[in-house]
């Protein structure tokens, strides 16, 4: 799985999550909390949507994602790609 198959999963979850936000200039550099209005239960719910949907876990202790690009890059770490 490619980094941008990551981002284009990333950003179904992304709809689903914040229905109302405007995904269309979403990028890697996108930041989640300033730019997605994404707050600490918003996250939690996006983690756990993007590990079921990955068919992946996060590691217990990392630290929270700042960016869409972030979130990419743990995913491809967390299946060993």
């Amino acid at each position: 799985m490619t980094r941008e198959e990551v981002f284009e999963g990333l950003k179904e979850v992304l709809s689903v999550i914040r229905p109302h936000t405007d995904l269309s200039q979403t990028n890697f550099q996108t930041e989640l909390v300033r730019e997605l209005g994404i707050d600490s239960l918003s996250m939690l719910v996006l983690a756990l949507a993007v590990e079921e949907k990955f068919q992946m876990h996060f590691p217990d202790g990392a630290a929270a994602p700042f960016t869409v690009g972030d979130v990419c890059d743990a995913v491809l770490a967390a299946r060993g790609k």
